[in-house]
């Protein structure tokens, strides 16, 4: 097993940036950008390659440091959910982009402007602020890189304060591949998110907590800097009574448990068909104990900090004493405070107005709620926040439309959970509560650019006939197009 990391130290994370740094880095990075406001396709392809050699260049240090700072993070899950989306995004976003980049021809009213011509010219922002958490730091700054240099853009990056040992390694390592003028990246060691955000980017991608999102967005605002909010929320996964119960514990517990639940878009609840309770728990032990035999398994990732440990730890423990069952899915202890990591549980009857049933868990606890018929689910879900995502479970194409159709979310993974975030092609973003705007597939080029109008007028315009003062045939043309 892993071991913990030692404490903390302030020469891990280096000096804080004052807020000088930060403005002379935006300050930096705007003189390059007027200088040179729209990279060639070339150039933009070399940047995406720079960002795919860094983290293959890098792979076995972004590993460690990750591991660092969970104190015990899977190597698997880090390759598979960090890396590879990294490294395969790259990949996809640079068979599409000179076609993304590319001019678009859009119709003109010939009857007002006959040989005119309109264009949507997809053009470069200028300097993108990104700020990122700490439960998926390579993917979600890296991902976030791809699109915002597909678009040709800039960019600062500020880590979270749980991602020292990472954040260390991005600011030491990243000055070989780009220079500060194109990226750069800054620690959190109090209170540098809060000056970060007071930047004037012209773009500016929060990912992380809703209340920390407002407080992002405020600030945001009195630049009138447009954001993309990507937060969470409690994303409900419905089994419907056609589909098999086993199947859906196979799946459902695959991505509860990856990164041990510490995923915004992960399932934060189950509801299941009144009756299908025990059935579920029976296959939910058959499956966990093949896949996470004990606690202290390699393959099963610690909660991130003692904070967010103890905040599992009550939750848990208030939804007993309310009188709820807590049914551990691994043999030996239910927690190791030493190494934080939590066995996987599911929670049977926890009260309705319990930490588990109101917050965003963010953790390896599943809550089930049975229901008689489906108006319960789609009442509850609609009568709370809008979810990042919903995981609807039926092999009934028309039980998933009616879902699908009376339940918004941010996305949707039908007979699975999580694979929608994975798919390059899809834009991926929340809705309400959980969030605003895209930052995946061509809605992620579309983020970071701006979709210019131009409009060519034709030598000979007919509009002049209605220049004033207004005659007799501007009075009858206009009558004609108003009728």
């Amino acid at each position: 097993m892993n071991s913990i990391p030692s404490p903390r130290v302030a020469s891990l994370s280096g000096l804080k940036p004052s807020e000088n740094e930060l403005e002379a880095t935006l300050q930096l990075q705007r003189e390059a950008y007027l200088a040179h406001p729209n990279p060639s396709y070339n150039e933009r392809r070399a940047d995406l390659r720079q960002l795919q050699a860094f983290v293959r260049d890098k792979r076995e240090a972004l590993v460690q440091a990750v591991n660092a700072d969970y104190g015990s993070r899977s190597r698997h899950e880090t390759l598979f959910t960090e890396i590879f989306p990294v490294v395969d995004g790259v990949e996809h976003v640079l068979k599409h982009l000179k076609k993304w980049m590319a001019p678009q021809r859009r119709k003109v009213d010939k009857r007002n402007f006959l040989g005119a011509s309109n264009r949507v010219i997809p053009q470069p922002l200028g300097v993108v602020g990104a700020i990122v958490p700490w439960n998926f730091p390579i993917n979600l700054s890296f991902t976030g890189l791809i699109y915002t240099f597909a678009a040709g853009n800039r960019a600062m990056v500020k880590m979270s304060e749980n991602s020292r040992h990472l954040a260390r390694l991005l600011i030491d390592e990243i000055p070989a591949y780009f220079p500060r003028d194109k990226l750069a990246f800054f620690d959190e060691t109090g209170g540098v998110g809060i000056e970060f955000s007071k930047l004037k980017f012209d773009h500016l991608l929060f990912t992380g907590s809703g209340q920390t999102g407002r407080a992002v967005m405020g600030a945001a605002a009195r630049n009138l800097c447009p954001v993309t909010l990507e937060l969470g929320g409690k994303s409900p996964a419905i089994l419907c009574d056609d589909y098999p119960v086993h199947k859906a514990a196979e799946r459902l517990l695959f991505v509860k448990l990856l990164n041990a639940g510490q995923i915004c878009t992960t399932v934060d609840h189950l509801y299941l068909p009144k009756g299908k309770t025990e059935e579920f728990v029976a296959a939910a032990k058959q499956v966990v104990a093949k896949r996470y035999p004990l606690l202290d398994s390699p393959d099963y990732t610690a909660i991130i900090d003692e904070r967010a440990f103890n905040r599992l730890i009550s939750a848990l423990e208030e939804a007993q004493a309310g009188g709820a069952q807590l049914i551990k899915l691994t043999s030996g202890k239910q927690w190791d405070a030493s190494t934080r990591k939590i066995a996987p549980h599911l929670v049977i009857n926890a009260p309705a107005d319990s930490l588990l049933r109101t917050r965003e868990i963010f953790g390896p606890i599943l809550p089930i709620i049975e229901y008689s018929s489906l108006e319960e689910p789609i009442a509850a879900i609609n009568q709370g926040p809008r979810p990042l995502a919903l995981y609807p479970f039926s092999n009934d194409k028309h039980t998933i439309r009616v879902l699908i159709e009376r339940v918004m979310s941010g996305g949707v993974s039908v007979n699975d959970a999580l694979f929608h975030v994975g798919q390059h092609d899809l834009p991926f973003g929340g809705v309400g509560e959980s969030g605003m705007g895209h930052y995946h597939g061509y809605e992620g080029f579309v983020t970071f650019s701006k979709m210019r109008p131009v409009f060519y007028q034709a030598p000979f315009s007919a509009i002049k006939f209605l220049w004033p003062p207004y005659g007799k045939f501007a009075t009858t043309y206009l009558e004609f197009l108003t009728r």
